[in-house]
C-alpha cells in the first residue's frame, strides 16, 4: 500500500469514526443516558450524553 493510499484510508476511517461517534451520542441523548469520558489526567467522568453532544 502506497503512502497516498494509506493516507486516504486513514482519512476515510477517521471520518467514519466521527460519524459513528455522533450517531451514538445522538441515540444516547434521546434516552437520557450517560457516557464515560477520559480526563487529560487519566481519570474518568460520567457525563450526560446531551452535554457531550452539545459541545461536540
Amino acid at each position: 500500500m502506497s503512502s497516498k493510499e494509506m493516507s486516504d484510508f486513514t482519512q476515510k476511517l477517521e471520518a467514519g469514526l466521527r460519524i459513528a461517534e455522533k450517531r451514538m451520542l445522538e441515540e444516547k441523548a434521546l434516552r437520557n443516558e450517560t457516557v464515560v469520558v477520559s480526563t487529560p489526567e487519566g481519570g474518568i467522568q460520567y457525563l450526560s450524553a446531551r452535554a457531550v453532544l452539545a459541545s461536540y
